[in-house]
């Protein structure tokens, strides 16, 4: 792999901008390259003459071995004449470079170079400067944290200890305080703890519930100490959290650090190549000198705190200690990639045989089409939206590693455990072919005479599908992705619980999975009228007759939007923004949308036809403003990408016109509820109904892509790469959460 994609590929993809721009100093060189290339072919002959390439030949005959241990050639006997630059430090770890052969033919170039390397230069400088200056005052702010747990252990431990209230000072720096803690013995540790620090301090280290998110709307998250064990454990447990999160900042800038330094030293021998000087030596010297090496404040605060996390999370196990600071990364399995061929073939090969048994029994012509269709069909459609959903964000995580998206701090995912494309993939081929086999067994089951007297067994294996699909969901061994499946079920408790709990990314994320779902809830009450009241041993069932099941009809329509309302409220609230409000405003309008609809389905009627054709029309045009303008951050029409936005991960920009014209189209399939286009001489009603909630279905994958890209980018924006960890003590003197 060339220097150039691997760079790229080890970058923090949200400190992207603030690397050095490799890429673009190399066209730089290209330039230059391509100048002197003409400025040859001009001055020298065509073709090289016969005597001076045999004498070329002939004198490395006699050259002279030029030795092992002599790498990079003797730049020592070269003369002064031979300098090309002159790097110097000005101020404020401020550097410039001199570049000495202005004057010669086609160095303007040459200028550009040194210039745009620079600028580069101090932008790595800075940056780095400013994210060491951050990790040293996170490192006092954890020393703090450290005192005050060593101080909440002895008071739990021994009631009746007691120290002066003023603690020994070490003269140590914020930086080798955790050093210091390591190297004293247990007991000389205990004698510097002050309990004077507990009158000053407040915890929060109640586990996120209804209750305590009551408590912390209407009366803040910080109480008073109850010196009790849970207590200590559950403040020991957020500082092991915190320590593994500052601890993976420190590699990430120590990585920053590396591939930098690397990345000048690679430019500048192509330089060296491309021109023929030798200029490398002195820039290199000067990035040898400048603070991007000779700081050490990383590498001592990494040895540090990894030798206090063993000691303290680890209990002096260096290789526990060193699993939880250093995740192994996961590395991709070959027998997932056989499994999902396998499984993706054998549903290729169900769907043949569906198709041959419904085509050589005539079943689409056959008197029972008609109740197959009403009381069967929409059974099994439900597994089929989960599958196409699933297909979906399958797609969506394939395009994201491909374009550099990290998805899975965006999602909130613990290391290690976030399913790529090729696990998700395999989940729904997997369920797919459940699917594909139960609807094969449920057609040859009644179409044998042998099996036509276990009508009961016939009808009941949509319900079996089902039960196993749930209970693999909530599962509780550490099998089929537990991780992610117990992920699931709490974001979406949360999103149920809206809006008591605070509103992260994965929680509306979900929210509006669910909003796209609406017909898969609906099946979820058709299987509990059909089996709970209607008679399914006759294929049977009275649920559209009902009016409590068409009001429910209605209501389960309404929940997904319901719950993002109540989310958007909860953001507006908390952070006093109006954006999420008028969110907010944006879901409220497709509710009434989607009931005037739900009612003229069931009511008709010119007026509720009406009604619903206006509804649906003003939150169309509104929910497609939202998505293009807010939720993707297009249509911005004084951006460098005219009518896109500044920032853009796609190279092609047709895609984002094109992703905004199908976003458009696939929002107006409501149309054909208007319409009165219900069905079709080759098209049943419950098959419509399919296929728009699939092409909803789909147009969410769309949404999930550049909703996710804007995030990135918002992201990138503001360099941020690392998530929060709440810590569990707040020093109530310096009137400031630490």
């Amino acid at each position: 792999m060339k220097f150039g994609k691997q760079f790229t590929s080890q970058m923090v993809p949200e400190w992207e901008e603030a690397y050095m721009n490799y890429n673009f100093l190399k066209t730089i060189l290209k330039e230059i390259l391509f100048y002197r290339q003409q400025r040859l072919n001009h001055t020298s002959p065509a073709y090289p003459s016969p005597k001076k390439v045999k004498l070329s030949k002939r004198l490395t005959f006699y050259r002279a071995f030029s030795g092992l241990t002599n790498r990079f050639g003797n730049y020592k006997d070269r003369d002064n004449d031979d300098e090309v630059i002159l790097a110097s430090e000005l101020q404020d770890h401020d550097y410039q470079t001199m570049f000495l052969r202005a004057s010669e033919e086609g160095a303007e170039n040459e200028l550009v170079f040194f210039r745009r390397l620079d600028d580069e230069f101090n932008k790595v400088i800075g940056f780095y400067k400013g994210k060491v200056d951050e990790v040293v005052m996170e490192a006092e702010e954890l020393n703090k944290q450290m005192d005050a747990l060593f101080a909440l252990k002895v008071r739990i431990n021994d009631p009746n200890f007691h120290t002066s209230s003023t603690p020994p000072s070490s003269g140590l720096s914020p930086l080798e305080e955790i050093q210091e803690h390591e190297e004293q013995p247990q007991r000389d540790q205990t004698k510097m703890v002050s309990l004077e620090i507990l009158n000053h301090v407040k915890i929060n280290v109640a586990q996120e519930s209804v209750l305590s998110n009551w408590k912390t709307i209407f009366g803040g998250t910080k109480s008073d100490l109850s010196f009790s064990q849970e207590e200590y454990r559950m403040a020991h447990a957020k500082l092991k959290q915190a320590f593994i999160e500052f601890h993976r900042k420190l590699r990430l800038l120590k990585s920053y650090c590396f591939l930098n330094q690397l990345a000048f030293s690679k430019i500048m021998k192509k330089y060296d190549k491309v021109t023929s000087r030798n200029a490398s030596k002195a820039y290199l010297e000067m990035v040898k000198n400048s603070y991007l090496s000779q700081s050490d404040e990383v590498l001592k605060l990494m040895e540090r705190v990894e030798a206090a996390f063993i000691t303290h999370f680890a209990n002096a196990n260096r290789s526990q200690g060193m699993r939880d600071l250093r995740p192994r990364v996961r590395r991709d399995k070959h027998r997932i990639t056989f499994l999902v061929g396998c499984l993706f073939g054998c549903s290729i090969a169900l769907v043949v045989a569906v198709i041959l048994t419904i085509h050589a029994r005539d079943l689409l012509k056959s008197a029972g089409r008609d109740q197959y269709m009403i009381n069967i069909f929409p059974l099994y459609s439900l597994f089929v939206y989960i599958v196409l959903h699933m297909l979906m964000y399958a797609a969506n995580i394939y395009f994201w590693k491909r374009f550099r998206v990290n998805y899975s701090y965006i999602f909130g995912f613990k290391p290690n455990t976030e399913l790529g494309y090729k696990e998700v993939l395999l989940l729904s081929s997997a369920l797919l072919v459940l699917t594909l086999a139960a609807v094969l067994s449920n057609l040859e089951m009644e179409m044998d005479e042998r099996t036509q007297s276990f009508r009961t067994l016939t009808e009941l294996v949509p319900l079996g599908l089902v039960t196993v699909v749930l209970l693999i969901m909530i599962c509780p061994f550490n099998i089929m992705y537990r991780a992610s499946r117990f992920f699931l079920i709490v974001t979406l408790w949360q999103c149920v619980c809206a809006p008591l709990y605070k509103v992260t990314f994965p929680d509306f994320f979900l929210g509006d999975q669910m909003t796209s779902q609406v017909q898969l809830l609906r099946t979820v009450e058709f299987y509990i009228c059909y089996y709970g009241w209607g008679d399914f041993k006759k294929r049977s069932n009275t649920c559209n007759q009902s009016n409590v099941f068409e009001i429910f009809y209605i209501f389960i329509a309404v929940i997904p939007y319901w719950f993002r309302f109540l989310q958007c409220i909860r953001q507006a609230f908390e952070h006093n923004d109006y954006d999420p409000a008028m969110n907010g405003l944006k879901y409220l309008s497709t509710i009434v949308a989607v009931v005037t609809r739900t009612i003229y389905v069931q009511r008709r009627g010119t007026t509720m036809k009406i009604i619903a054709a206006s509804s649906s029309g003003v939150a169309t045009i509104y929910n497609t403003y939202w998505d293009i303008v807010k939720d993707w951050g297009l249509l911005c029409k004084d951006s460098k990408n005219p009518w896109l936005r500044d920032k853009l991960i796609l190279p092609n920009k047709s895609v984002y016109f094109v992703a905004m014209v199908m976003n458009v189209i696939l929002r107006l399939a409501w149309m054909q509820t208007v319409l009165d286009f219900h069905e079709a001489p080759w098209l049943h009603r419950s098959a419509m109904i399919f296929v728009v909630a699939s092409l909803e279905i789909v147009r969410r994958g769309l949404w999930n892509f550049f909703r996710v890209e804007n995030e990135h980018l918002n992201n990138v924006g503001k360099f941020r790469a690392f998530k929060s960890i709440p810590l569990p003590f707040s020093y109530e003197y310096e009137d400031k959460e630490l």
